[in-house]
């Protein structure tokens, strides 16, 4: 009997089982938007000066860009249509309240005008 032997059975062998787990940390997939149905709303509704088509292309090249694996280009695409549909929205706003204020005015006026 050699020595690793006499030492083994000496010991009395394994007492219990003991269970390894092995964990392995998964970087999670970094969720970017592109806001493209922001940017087609924009387009389809509110397209001030063209601002919700070019934010549309912003959000397309940051879908092609998340496609390809460059997280970098895609949120710098994303943050770019972002603020280009901020934009269009924020100026649509305000005509949309600029019309209504003007529409307002001119019929006044132009009840005005019959009642006398």
């Amino acid at each position: 009997m050699n020595k690793e032997q006499h030492e083994v059975s000496v010991m009395g062998g394994p007492q219990g089982t003991t269970t390894v787990t092995t964990a392995i940390n998964m970087p999670s997939e970094v969720s970017i938007p592109d806001h493209v149905v922001w940017s087609l709303f924009n387009t389809l509704f509110m397209n001030f000066c063209c601002l919700g088509f070019i934010a549309y292309a912003y959000s397309v090249k940051s879908r092609d860009r998340k496609m390809v694996g460059d997280m970098t280009g895609a949120q710098a695409y994303a943050s770019t249509a972002k603020c280009l549909n901020i934009s269009a929205l924020v100026l649509n706003i305000i005509m949309t309240i600029v019309v209504i204020i003007v529409v307002a005015i001119t019929t006044m006026a132009f009840l005005k005008t019959l009642r006398y």
